[in-house]
Formats: structure tokens, sequence, C-alpha cells
């Protein structure tokens, strides 16, 4: 997975903002329109995205409406579109924040750090009876480990950071086993049975990780 994912159709804007991203170690990749946006984000995924909402093709609100409809990844849109209506509609379709062009490339950058700090520098995850600690790779139902494999953990973390979210399968798939594996998503469908064995009180009728038919899952 990719750390930030730029979506700017002004091709020397996007490479300036690349190259002060990368100097900040974060790994970066760049889309010049909304198609090509999406098709990077299904097969790397990424843990940000900077938007730009007047795109060929597909624009900005239509990306991060149909981004929101698979996950919580944060969304900066920035934009020469400085209309009130413009920023609500951002807002109220999923954007994380709305920022005006042009911009103090200093106060971008701090954002981005803050949404990295809370969102990722967090080493545990805690929802009801079930912790996640990020740092040791570990689970814990009821205070008592959970022997997981890499991957099942893998998978548990994607589902829990995006609570709430239905994940498509492929979407799922391609960021535990990567685009490039060789492995077929029945493998996901086994994963999906073995967690609920482990993290369900009643593996039969599961409530954490519930099947969204014809979709994929999500965690509630």
């Amino acid at each position: 997975m990719i750390d930030i994912l730029i979506v700017e159709d002004n091709e020397e804007l996007a490479n300036l903002l690349c190259d002060f991203l990368r100097a900040e170690d974060y790994t970066v990749s760049v889309a010049l329109t909304g198609e090509e946006a999406l098709s990077l984000y299904e097969k790397y995924g990424a843990r940000l995205i900077v938007l730009d909402i007047m795109l060929h093709g597909k624009d900005g609100f239509s990306v991060c409406k149909k981004i929101r409809e698979e996950s919580n990844t944060p969304i900066i849109i920035v934009s020469a579109r400085t209309s009130k209506d413009d920023k609500l509609n951002g807002l109220i379709i999923g954007a994380d924040d709305y920022i005006e062009k042009p911009y103090d490339i200093d106060i971008l950058l701090a954002k981005i750090r803050g949404i990295f700090k809370r969102r990722y520098f967090i080493d545990e995850i805690t929802d009801g009876s079930l912790t996640l600690n990020k740092e040791s790779r570990t689970v814990c139902k009821n205070g008592v480990v959970v022997d997981m494999t890499s991957k099942e953990f893998d998978l548990l973390l994607l589902l829990m950071e995006n609570k709430g979210k239905t994940l498509g399968k492929e979407y799922i798939f391609n960021q535990v086993w990567g685009s490039e594996s060789f492995s077929e998503q029945q493998t996901l469908t086994v994963h999906i049975k073995w967690l609920r064995q482990k993290i369900e009180d009643n593996p039969g009728k599961p409530q954490r990780i519930q099947t969204v038919w014809g979709v994929g899952y999500k965690f509630v």
C-alpha cells in the first residue's frame, strides 16, 4: 500500500507536491485523471488521498464518492473551486478536509502529518471485547491472546480500520494478498471463516464480520 495518492491534472503541480512529500519520506503515486486514480487505488490502496476536483473524465467529487463507498481512507480535497456549495458538497460526500488553491505547502504538509499521526501512529485499536495491537501484531479477546496467522491479522486490521464500511472482495484481496498474488479470491473466503471462528461468540451467526452479499464484508 502506498502512503499518499495525489490526484491532480496539472502534471507540474502534481510532481512538485510529489517531491515535497517524498522528501518527508512518504511513498507517493500520482494520477492525472479520475479514472486513473480509481484504478491505482483499487490496485494498490493508499493511506491518504490528496484530491483535485476539476479533472478530465470523472471529477474529484465522483472519485471521492466512489472511494467512500469502499473505505474510510482519509481524503483531502485541494481545489480552485472555492464556493461554499463546493466545500459543503466535498465534506458531505466524505472528504476529511477541503483546502483552497493556491495553498501554502507547509499548511498542507501539517494537515497530512496530523492525519497520519491520528490515524496510523496509534498502536492499539479496541472495539468491545477485541483489542488489536499493531506494534506487537497481537489480538486479544476478553484479555486473552488469540492465535492468528500474519494474513489473518492483516485482514482483521483492514476491516477494523474501516469499521462500518463495506469493503469489496477484490479490494480486500489486493490489500492483504497483493494484486500480483498467485492466490485466488477463494483464499479470502477461507480466511474470513477462520477469523470468525476466532473472534465471533457464535461463528455460525457472525455479528462482527458481516457478509454483504454480492459485494464483500464489513466489520461492525
